[in-house]
């Protein structure tokens, strides 16, 4: 189901030459088993078998032993079953929704109202609307207990805001470093050693075909751009409007402190 479709294909093309090829062996051990089968030519055992396989025969072959009939029955009805099988896995791929979540490659950490706050830019790619749309983030650490056990712990990092009804362009999600914050106090470093790193989950609903799509992003604690500003990626249209530039939306600069 999360294979590309060339891989799908790929893989679905291989597994039907393994399973004719296969068969075909099965029919060669036996003792002229197929009738119609050309002389010296046993290669035509594979062609037998892609037809009974695909149900859709192989003119003037057919079986000739009580062998070649049981083997064949067996290849019919694991073709019926295949055939029903990647029907529903092509079905599943073409009605399953995806969200194409654009997530800027790095997380920032600068000054926004005053308050150290932990910025994350993210866009719809695909320019539906997603409504209700909703986005969380958690910070997953090494933590130790008092018995001295290590062991990897989620936490979660409060977004100022965590829905957005109409999301259809660029959304920043913002987490106020303050005294509640798993990050406060926290440098580069102290991350480093505790392995940190940063989870972001969003999910809504796809307008178009009425089904909830999910979207998942990790980030090692050394993507962390501290003391960085995304660059702004709204300019004017040149028709009085405003337009997004995501030829910007990754690029991020020193905020000079």
């Amino acid at each position: 189901m999360m294979a590309s479709w060339p891989a799908f294909i790929g893989g679905a093309l291989g597994a039907y030459v393994a399973i004719c090829g296969f068969f075909a062996l099965l029919y060669a051990a036996g003792d002229n088993p197929i009738h119609g089968l050309p002389e010296g030519e046993p290669f035509w055992l594979f062609y037998f078998s892609v037809g009974t396989l695909t149900l859709a025969g192989a003119e003037g072959l057919y079986p000739q032993t009580h062998y070649a009939y049981i083997v064949a029955s067996a290849e019919g009805f694991l073709g019926i079953f295949s055939i029903a099988l990647l029907t529903g896995l092509i079905f599943a791929r073409f009605s399953r929704p995806r969200a194409r979540i654009l997530f800027a490659e790095n997380p920032v950490v600068t000054l926004h109202d005053g308050k150290p706050t932990l910025m994350l830019r993210i866009a719809n790619v695909r320019l539906n609307l997603i409504g209700n749309a909703t986005a969380k983030m958690w910070l997953v650490r090494i933590d130790q207990s008092v018995e001295g056990q290590r062991y990897r712990r989620f936490h979660d990092l409060r977004l100022f805001r965590t829905e957005n009804p109409v999301f259809m362009l660029s959304w920043t999600l913002f987490h106020v470093i303050d005294e509640t914050s798993p990050l406060y106090g926290r440098t580069s470093e102290d991350l480093a050693k505790c392995d940190a790193s940063v989870v972001v989950a969003v999910h809504g609903t796809d307008e178009n075909s009425a089904q909830q799509v999910h979207s998942r992003f990790v980030y090692d604690h050394g993507d962390i751009l501290w003391n960085h500003c995304y660059v702004d990626i709204l300019e004017p249209d040149g028709l009085g409007g405003t337009r997004i530039n995501y030829d910007r939306f990754h690029a991020a600069y020193p905020d000079g402190r």
